[in-house]
């Protein structure tokens, strides 16, 4: 796969015997090429070829499938489990909106941090004996960034949270006379 950007979307068939083709290499490719192209941030859109319907998403989930399967998976078992319960919950929407959030600030902190580690190198090879001495030194204040992030992540949550029990009480009880039951704490 040529790792050369292209200013328009690419465009990849699905077809009917499980191939994908994609119409800008006019090729047969498969999922690990399809991968590839996330890796290198290429924009694309897999569509079925007879419908033409967005399978996008559910190409990139069998992505996520076989990493899962193969090697160290990211998600235990109760973390999945947990996203599931949020299937048909009131707060599915938002949880989409706040698990991606959390990737993206999380990817920010990564390419910082990789900034940083680029910049102490200054154009040497990088070695092991660099690597230990650079996270010797950067250790502390990556954890503390993290634990910034996650507490942020935490308040982000119960915010939302508390913002959707209110839109709820307002809602359910607004109409009555009486007016919304106070707060027990």
């Amino acid at each position: 796969m040529s790792s050369v950007k292209k200013s328009t979307e690419r465009l990849i068939k699905k077809y009917p015997n499980r191939r994908l083709y994609d119409t800008q290499t006019s090729s047969y490719i498969t999922l690990s090429d399809v991968k590839q192209l996330v890796l290198d941030s290429d924009e694309f859109t897999v569509v079925d070829a007879k419908t033409n319907e967005d399978l996008t998403r559910s190409i990139l989930l069998q992505i996520i499938l076989e990493e899962e399967a193969h090697g160290v998976p990211m998600f235990s078992s109760g973390v999945l489990s947990q996203i599931i319960r949020y299937y048909g919950h009131a707060m599915q929407g938002m949880m989409g909106s706040y698990l991606e959030k959390n990737v993206q600030a999380f990817t920010d902190i990564q390419n910082k941090f990789v900034g940083s580690a680029a910049g102490a190198l200054e154009g040497k090879p990088f070695s092991t004996e660099m690597w230990t001495q650079f996270m010797n030194i950067q250790g502390p204040m990556m954890q503390g960034m993290m634990n910034n992030y996650i507490d942020q992540s935490k308040n982000l949550f119960l915010q939302m949270q508390e913002q959707m029990q209110s839109q709820s009480k307002a809602m359910m009880f607004g109409a009555f006379p009486f007016g919304v039951p106070p707060e027990k704490k």
